[in-house]
């Protein structure tokens, strides 16, 4: 019974300071997010774009490669 009733606090002390922790968070503002939010979208279709030129050359040149 100790050992359950142990458990219980060590996971209410837990919370408590995962709380406390979470109320010391500078969240960012709608506009921020949403900015941030398009800014690794940008980033990220820009290098899809980048790693499909650069494979689709290397995929052309190892074909001419092997054909020759």
């Amino acid at each position: 019974m100790n050992r359950i009733l142990g458990l219980f606090r060590r996971f209410r002390r837990f919370v408590d300071e995962a709380w406390s922790e979470l109320r010391k968070v500078s969240w960012p503002t709608l506009q921020q997010t949403r900015s941030l939010t398009l800014i690794v979208f940008a980033v990220s279709f820009a290098v899809a774009a980048f790693i499909t030129v650069f494979d689709a050359i290397f995929l052309n040149a190892i074909k001419l490669l092997s054909a020759g």
